[in-house]
C-alpha cells in the first residue's frame, strides 16, 4: 500500500461527513435520508404542481448527499478496520493522490470506472 497519512484522511472525512449531514439536516432530512415528519411543502392544492416540483427536487438532493454521506461512512470504516486505501472490489491498493483528492474513495479507478 502507498503511504497514507489515515490521521489526515480521518480528519478529512469527519470534517466532509459534518458538512454532509448538515446540509441534509437543511433540507429536511434526517441521517438516514429520510425526510422529517415535520417538513412541510405546503398543502394548497393550486400550489400542488410546484410542490410535488419542490419535494421532488429535495428528494433528490438528499438521494445524492445520502450516497456522499454512505461514501464517507464506508471509507471512515476502512480506516478504522486497517484496510483504508485498499480496493473495496478488486483488493488492489488506491494511489496515494487519488486518496489526497477524494478521501471517500473505496474503489480504485478501475473498478469505479467499471461500475458506472
Amino acid at each position: 500500500m502507498s503511504t497514507i497519512d489515515t490521521s489526515q484522511a480521518k480528519a478529512s472525512l469527519l470534517e466532509e461527513r459534518a458538512h454532509l449531514v448538515h446540509q441534509l439536516e437543511e433540507l429536511g432530512a434526517a441521517e438516514s435520508g429520510d425526510l422529517r415528519s415535520d417538513l412541510d411543502f405546503g398543502d394548497s392544492f393550486a400550489d400542488a404542481g410546484s410542490v410535488t416540483a419542490e419535494r421532488t427536487e429535495v428528494l433528490g438532493l438528499v438521494d445524492s448527499i445520502k450516497g456522499q454521506l454512505d461514501d464517507v461512512d464506508a471509507a471512515l470504516a476502512q480506516i478504522e478496520s486497517g484496510k483504508y486505501g485498499t480496493c473495496n472490489n478488486c483488493g488492489k491498493d488506491i494511489p496515494a493522490a487519488r486518496l489526497e483528492a477524494r478521501p471517500s474513495s473505496i474503489l480504485c479507478v478501475d473498478c469505479k470506472s467499471a461500475s458506472r
